[in-house]
Formats: C-alpha cells, sequence, structure tokens
C-alpha cells in the first residue's frame, strides 16, 4: 500500500485484470480468529462490522450480467480485546435453496440476468428472486439483509444462521418491500430525542406510491404513512433531517415490455432522460405529514446521499453524490469488461433548498470521483464538517475505487490514502471512540481487496490522520467478492466455542 496525499499522475492506477478478479464467486463459507494482523487492533473497538454483497458471480456456472443480480452474502468481523473474529454466509433465501436444490439457475435477474434456455425460457416469467445482497443491520435485536425490492431476511447475529423472512412484527405485509437504504436519527425529537430507524419503500407503477416507517430501537413501529408522487420512480437512497424525510426522483423512464417479453431485466428497461430535472420531494415526518413539497433542478443521477441538515427554518442542504447521466445497462458481454474512462463520473454536490422561496441552488463540494459517502451516526441529519468516501486513485479520473478520501467540508482540506497500484476500496465505515469529543475522533474501516493475493483485507484507520495508513491490516484467508453497504454494532457477536 502507498500512501499518497494528492496524487498528481494522470496514468492509469490499475489493471483490469486485477480489478476483475475481485468480482470472482466467493462459494465457500468460513468462521475463525484472524491471525495475520499487521499493526495492533485498538483496544477500544469493540463491537461488529457486518457488510453484505453479491457472495455469488455465478448461478451453478451461469455467470450473473451485473454484480447486483449475485446472491446476498453476510460478512461479519467481530472486535474484542484487541482480536477479531471472522465470519461469511450466503443469506439462504427460498430462491437461494430452491437453486441449490436444482443445481441450475431459476430466476431472472433484475439486472439483465437471464436464464439458460434463450427467449422461451424466460418470455413472462415475471417471478422476483429476493436476492438479499445490498445492506445489513442490527436493529430492534433483529439482524436483518436487506434488498429494495422485497421483505428483509433475519438471521442469528451470532452464527449468521438464516432464519427466515421478516415482516418487522407486522410491520409489513406479505409482498411488501423494505429499503436497503434506511437511516437512524440519533435523537428523535418526536420520541423523547431517542434513537429512531427511518426508512422507505417503492411501490412503483404510473403512479408511485413511497411508504415511510419509523420504528423504535426496540423494533416497534411508531410512524407510517405513505404518498403519490407523479410518474415512475427509481429511487434507491434518501436523506432524513429532523424534521423531513427528503427523496430525490430521478429523470429515468420505463418501458416494461422488453422485460414482459424476456428479452431484458427490469432494471435494464429504464431510461435515462438527461434534459429532464430530478424532482426533490420534501415530506413531513410529523404527523398529519401534510404540506408535500416538491422541487425542481438539474441533479443528474443519484444514487447515494452523504447527508442532509436544516440551516435555518426555511433552508435545507443535501449532499448527495451526483452522475451527468446513468450509463445504461445492456445485456451484451460481461459487466467486468466495463469502460470506466466512458462512463459519467460520481462527484459531491450540494443542493440547497428555500423552502420559503420554493428555489433550488447547487454547488459542487469536491470534484474527485468518489462513491460511498459516510459521516458520524451521531451527526445524521445535522450539520457535519467530515465525509468519508471510497475515492479513485486519481483524483479527476474514472476508474474503480482504490482509496479512502475524508473531506473536511468547513476548510475544504482532504486526506486521502491509496492501496493502488493492486488493491481496491469498498465502502467506508465510521466508528467513534468511546467518549469522544471531536466529530472524527474515531476509526474508519474498509474493506479492501488485494490482487496481488487474491484476498481481502480489513484496513483501519486513525480517522484524523487518514494520510498516516493503517493501524491495522486484517489479512483474511481468501477473498471476498466487491461488496455494497454496512453497518457497525456496539454488540460483540461471536459464537460460542
Amino acid at each position: 500500500m502507498v500512501t499518497i496525499s494528492q496524487p498528481s499522475t494522470n496514468e492509469k492506477s490499475y489493471s483490469q485484470e486485477d480489478w476483475k478478479r475481485g468480482y470472482e464467486s466467493q462459494k465457500g463459507e468460513y468462521s475463525y480468529w484472524i491471525e495475520k494482523i499487521e499493526g495492533h487492533i485498538p483496544l477500544d473497538l469493540e463491537g461488529t462490522l457486518f457488510r453484505n454483497g453479491p457472495g455469488a458471480l455465478d448461478v451453478h456456472g451461469t455467470p450473473v450480467r451485473h454484480p447486483f443480480d449475485g446472491d446476498g452474502m453476510i460478512t461479519a468481523i467481530a472486535f474484542r480485546g484487541g482480536k477479531a473474529y471472522f465470519q461469511n454466509s450466503f443469506v439462504k433465501t427460498k430462491e437461494f435453496m430452491e437453486e441449490q436444490k436444482a443445481g441450475k439457475m431459476l430466476y431472472r435477474g433484475v439486472f439483465g440476468s437471464q436464464k439458460p434456455g434463450g427467449l422461451f425460457k424466460n418470455i413472462f416469467d415475471l417471478r422476483l428472486k429476493n436476492i438479499a445482497n445490498t445492506n445489513v443491520i442490527y436493529w430492534g435485536n433483529k439482524l436483518l439483509a436487506l434488498w429494495e425490492a422485497a421483505e428483509p431476511y433475519r438471521l442469528d447475529p451470532y452464527t449468521l444462521e438464516t432464519l427466515g423472512i421478516d415482516y418487522l412484527d407486522d410491520t409489513l405485509k406479505p409482498g411488501e418491500s423494505f429499503s436497503a437504504h434506511p437511516w437512524i436519527d440519533p435523537h428523535c425529537k418526536m420520541d423523547n430525542n431517542e434513537p429512531c430507524l427511518v426508512n422507505f419503500a417503492i411501490q412503483p407503477g404510473p403512479k408511485t406510491k413511497i411508504n415511510i416507517f419509523e420504528m423504535s430501537p426496540s423494533g416497534k413501529l411508531l410512524r407510517r404513512h405513505s404518498h403519490d408522487v407523479k410518474g415512475f420512480a427509481f429511487i434507491h437512497d434518501f436523506a432524513i433531517t429532523p424534521n423531513y424525510c427528503i427523496f430525490f426522483q430521478n429523470p429515468v423512464t420505463y418501458n416494461p415490455f422488453p422485460f414482459l417479453f424476456g428479452l431484458k431485466g427490469a432494471g435494464e428497461c429504464m431510461s435515462f432522460e438527461k434534459d429532464q430535472p430530478t424532482s426533490i420531494i420534501i415530506i413531513p415526518r410529523k404527523a398529519p405529514y401534510q404540506n408535500v413539497k416538491v422541487f425542481q433542478a438539474k441533479a443528474g443521477f443519484i444514487f447515494h446521499h452523504a447527508n442532509a441538515f436544516e440551516k435555518d427554518d426555511q433552508t435545507l442542504c443535501i449532499d448527495s453524490v451526483c452522475y451527468g447521466e446513468l450509463s445504461q445497462l445492456n445485456n451484451e458481454g460481461s459487466f467486468k469488461d466495463v469502460d470506466f474512462s466512458s462512463i459519467s463520473p460520481g462527484q459531491l454536490w450540494r443542493f440547497t433548498v428555500d423552502l420559503k422561496e420554493e428555489n433550488v441552488e447547487k454547488e459542487m463540494l469536491d470534484p474527485w470521483v468518489v462513491e460511498f459517502p459516510v459521516i458520524h451516526p451521531q451527526k445524521v441529519g445535522r450539520d457535519y464538517r467530515y465525509v468519508y468516501l471510497g475515492a479513485t486513485h486519481n483524483p479527476e479520473i474514472n476508474a474503480p475505487l482504490q482509496g479512502l478520501l475524508k473531506l473536511d467540508l468547513q476548510t475544504k482540506e482532504r486526506q486521502f490514502y491509496s492501496f493502488a497500484p493492486r488493491g481496491f476500496a469498498g465502502e467506508p465505515i465510521f466508528v467513534p471512540k468511546p467518549n469522544a469529543q471531536k466529530e472524527d475522533e474515531g476509526y474508519v474501516l474498509v474493506l479492501t481487496y488485494n490482487s496481488a493475493s487474491h484476498t481481502s483485507e480489513l484496513v483501519i484507520f486513525d480517522a484524523q490522520n487518514i494520510p498516516q495508513g493503517a493501524i491495522a491490516t486484517l489479512k483474511l484467508n481468501h477473498h471476498i467478492p466487491y461488496g455494497l453497504h454496512g453497518s457497525w454494532a456496539d454488540q460483540i457477536f461471536i459464537p460460542e466455542s
């Protein structure tokens, strides 16, 4: 690993072949104490890191067309007394187990994966496979694997055994979904400043319904309300403040017929309308949930938001990773052959919404090519200073994520560490130190892929000094395919020996 404060070279920082290997399936399920450690795990880092992502990029030899179609695999690394315990397990959904028994692919993928046998094996097959591969959270004393188009799956946090679909104490009805991007309001003013989980679900169609859920730390449903918005909506993430839920409705249209006739996956049937504005939908969190406001802005395409906050009674700020356009999915060739230089880069922008004057202003916070923004959990929905992101090695060249970037939004200072040329980075997770006094007083955990050894490594940084490199590097005995999202739990989940 090479520490770089400000890369300036325009040379390619990686090998495409190295990057591809990180998308090889990991069919093994393991549990062991991690023994290969460089440096020392901080003694005050105690709890469990959970991560989720596609563990299998093929189904019994049939490759998926897009990693988003891969079966979900949960990874857990529990920390206690300066030691770390690793586990991984597939989320054994009903559909996953059916395909395991059949020894072949039985379900089409949302993002283009087709069953073997051609058109007549896929036409009019609209069954949805719950791949449970996007996020994992511990809330209400339950470990939940999330995928935005279906119900959560519950797992045992100690063993990662799949326990089955969880309807969240009848919060959900069979067939209802629960998004993979919940936010936790650290001090909900409607609940005596207790923490509150806020999440949503989309019911798409010519008119789209947004369902919003708010849940107590015990998992009890506190509030639920629904709102209709015009047109088709593809919304992957949202943002919250103490008073509002904020949704960016990307400018896309949807033609279902190629999916119906077995020609494309459902996700491939979206078309990005680059000349159309994004609708910013602002929904009150307090009953009676009226006075919903909708604003228009040129925002490109957004997967993820870093944070939102209320600047004053009439001004909201939303910080988001924006793309100039959505690179259209197609079912020709392999996703592993993507030309990064030909697709739009993601960059961090701020949208300032004046609720009274009803206008929106936007500014780029930093031009570095980034994804997966993460902040201090106590700053969710509040004004904040620091954001941590997966970043490219070269600031303005689109490429795989190979570094960790810390941005100081107050001073505009950057701190950066690169894993190039043979390392590739995932989403960072910020863990506050116990009794921390400063916003950046904590640790940043990044699960990386080391193509030189074809293994994954968990790298632990001091959040106040990213360029100094790893405090500790935990080397796994194998690789974990590139993942999507994860979370930190203060509880230490280690199975009994």
